[in-house]
């Protein structure tokens, strides 16, 4: 027999079996939005999407960013590592047998590309100068052949940031110091399956995508601005930038191949 100590669901268990909160996972795991966005989508008023929000936060499943383009809005995140972690600890706690060991969906740099492009992906900032690039490097990196992949921004730089180029070639191993930054406007006509967004600011002047492209959106600081959100800024703020960038294209993966919605 079980005890009655062990037969208390897990908190991820507990948080998910709510039809709103399950709701809520499930329009955040693709990309970042805010709290009016989430109530179109559920369909519930504001301070119950709010106050499912608040306990999703309160074990870690959601975490919250101010925008950096609107200071009084804030975007909500699915953090899928502290998903993965919880579901994981679930099946365990039903039984040992039932562990779950997360995928790994990197493909390791040099491998032989053994399936077609699946997908095509356009990362959008301002300046196509630090996050899109990294963006669209790492994804290059790690589909391995099996995405196509481009980058550009709404208003971009004369050239690509260097601590972007550092922090690829020092932590990834990636070179993109020839690559220099593109207008959005030299991409018109090109169908792309997602266009992902990663500043604030560009989202809301982005054109919405043609066809049946799926527009999403990673918030996420600017890491060449003074001051990221933690007070630091420069090479720091850059590695920060990229490991999430990077956490995020590791779960991005599995979607380009196996799409889950139409």
């Amino acid at each position: 027999m079980v005890s009655s100590a062990h037969a208390v669901p897990p908190a991820f268990v507990r948080l998910a079996a709510h039809a709103v909160r399950w709701r809520l996972l499930s329009e955040l795991a693709y990309g970042d939005l805010r709290v009016r966005e989430l109530v179109a989508l559920v369909g519930e008023p504001q301070n119950v999407v709010s106050y499912h929000l608040r306990l999703l936060r309160s074990d870690g499943l959601v975490t919250a960013r101010r925008s950096s383009h609107d200071g009084r809005d804030s975007y909500y995140r699915l953090d899928l590592e502290r998903c993965a972690e919880t579901l994981a600890a679930a099946g365990t706690a039903l039984h040992p047998a039932l562990r779950l060991v997360p995928a790994q969906p990197a493909a390791p740099a040099g491998d032989p590309v053994t399936s077609p492009v699946t997908s095509s992906v356009l990362f959008v900032c301002t300046g196509n100068s630090a996050r899109s690039p990294v963006a669209e490097a790492l994804l290059r990196h790690r589909a391995g052949g099996r995405a196509e992949v481009a980058s550009a921004g709404s208003h971009p730089k004369p050239r690509t940031h260097p601590d972007a180029v550092r922090v690829l070639r020092r932590g990834y191993g990636i070179d993109i110091a020839d690559r220099r930054p593109r207008h959005l406007d030299t991409l018109t006509g090109r169908r792309f399956d997602y266009v992902i967004t990663l500043c604030d600011k560009v989202r809301e002047v982005c054109p919405e995508p043609g066809g049946h492209s799926q527009r999403l959106h990673w918030s996420i600081p600017d890491p060449a601005a003074t001051g990221d959100g933690t007070g630091q800024a420069g090479y720091p703020a850059f590695e920060r930038a990229a490991a999430e960038i990077d956490t995020r294209i590791r779960y991005l993966l599995p979607v380009l191949t196996h799409p889950p919605r139409p």
